[in-house]
This record gives C-alpha cells, sequence and structure tokens, in this order.
C-alpha cells in the first residue's frame, strides 16, 4: 500500500492522481499533509504540486466528463466529507477505465452514488449562498459579509460575485473556516483576519446603518401579520440563513 501525502489544494490532488499512473502504484491512498495515518505495511510519499500534471488530468476528465463533471469533483473535493479523496480517487479511476462510458449517471457504483449525493447537498448549499449573502459597507467603503456555510463553498462562489458586483470593493469572510476572499476591482485575494471580531457593527459606515434601519422599518410595515405563515418561510428560507438577512437584525 502506498499513502501519497499532497498539500491540501485541488492541483496537488489531481498531481497525486497523475502521480498514481505514472509510477504505478499499486492500492494507492491519498490524503492531505495534515492527516495523521500510521501503518507497519504502508510506505509513504509527498507529492509536489506540478501544475503541468494536475492541467493533463483535467483535460483528460473535461473531455470525457464533460465542463459540468469537472465542476461537480470541485463540488466534492469543497464539502469536506472525510471520505472525500477517496471517492473522487474511485470515481476518476472509474471513468479513465471507461473512456466511452458516462460513469456519472452509473448510480449502481457506490463511488459514484455517494458523490451524486455530495455534489446534490453542497450545489444546494452554494446556491443558498449565492441567494442569501448579504453585504454591508465598512467606513473603510468596502463591503462586507460573512457567511457561515456547512461546506467550503467559499471558492465555488467567489466567481459569482466577481461577475455581479465588479464595480465595488467587497470582502466575503467565512467565520467557521477563519478566512476570505477579497476583491479589489482588479483581482482576487484570499485573505486571514487572525483578530476577527464577528461583531463588525462598531465598523459600519453611517449610511449602511441608516439604509438597515429603513429596511428593517418597511419590512415590518409591509408585512401583514394576519397572513404570516411561519412554517412556509421557514421551508422558504431555513432559519440558519436569517443570520444573513438584514430584516432579521436587531439594530
Amino acid at each position: 500500500m502506498t499513502l501519497l501525502f499532497y498539500d491540501s489544494t485541488f492541483e496537488g490532488f489531481l498531481t497525486a492522481i497523475f502521480e498514481i499512473y505514472e509510477f504505478k502504484y499499486q492500492n494507492a491512498s491519498i490524503l492531505k499533509h495534515t492527516t495523521q495515518q500510521k501503518t507497519f505495511f504502508a510506505t509513504s510519499t509527498t507529492v509536489v504540486t506540478n501544475k503541468e500534471k494536475s492541467d493533463r488530468v483535467i483535460k483528460r476528465l473535461e473531455k470525457q466528463l464533460g465542463k459540468n463533471g469537472v465542476r461537480e469533483l470541485l463540488f466534492v473535493y469543497f464539502s469536506e466529507n472525510e471520505a472525500a479523496e477517496k471517492i473522487l480517487t474511485e470515481v476518476i479511476f472509474y471513468a479513465i477505465a471507461n473512456p466511452t462510458k458516462n460513469i456519472l449517471q452509473d448510480y449502481a457504483n457506490q463511488y459514484v452514488l455517494q458523490f451524486s449525493k455530495i455534489v446534490k447537498s453542497v450545489g444546494r448549499e452554494k446556491h443558498r449562498m449565492e441567494a442569501f449573502v448579504r453585504f454591508e459597507l465598512l467606513k473603510d467603503d468596502v463591503y462586507f459579509a460573512k457567511i457561515n456555510p456547512d461546506f467550503n463553498v467559499l471558492p465555488l462562489i467567489t466567481r459569482h460575485f466577481k461577475e455581479r458586483y465588479q464595480d465595488q470593493k467587497w470582502i466575503i469572510y467565512d467565520i467557521m473556516r477563519n478566512y476570505g476572499v477579497y476583491y479589489n476591482l482588479h483581482s482576487i485575494e484570499i485573505i486571514e483576519l487572525p483578530d476577527f471580531d464577528s461583531n463588525t457593527n462598531e465598523l459600519l459606515h453611517n449610511n449602511e446603518l441608516n439604509y438597515q434601519k429603513l429596511w428593517i422599518e418597511y419590512f415590518d410595515h409591509t408585512n401583514i401579520k394576519e397572513r404570516k405563515n411561519q412554517k412556509l418561510h421557514i421551508q422558504h428560507v431555513p432559519k440558519r440563513y436569517w443570520q444573513y438577512l438584514t430584516e432579521k437584525k436587531i439594530l
């Protein structure tokens, strides 16, 4: 058995896939470099991320699974599922072994079935983050949004917000994983705020506070209490997403 430790990047994972074929490793497992796994009957090697190798794997998979299939690979990769590397490895191996078959529709395969379930869950969370994220204007004229998703979807939603808000500086920060993305009108940067305080009210621009107050008042006055259907409301907007909505805040 061979254990391949990689640097926790998707490119590093694909490099490991390439090297399994390149060096003909038998019974190989791909693990993040932070994983602690000891066995007396295994050899281990450290994979050095190689963009050329990862690009070759991507091209092969795009040709076979299409761009949407590769997108789904990313969904599973960022799911943080403990078995993500195993599931991805088996699905990729299965695809390469069956070049003329649409293996992502073969739910009789246990790994494809697990893959499909994770894709649905992550896709649902991605969609809801894109719908419910709310930006707040800070005193330094940067728009800021906090998220706390079930999965690590920030890399998956960044493109959506970059295309939608190209004319303003913004930050989306994942408070659970303690990292974020900053758009500076030109490019995206990964940032970390070691002393981040989730209570950002003191940093808000006065205009933002006024807008929020007006919106909350508008929402309250247009809400017809006699027609309130809490059960239906929660069905469309689950409670765990209320933290992102201005109308649910108490100023």
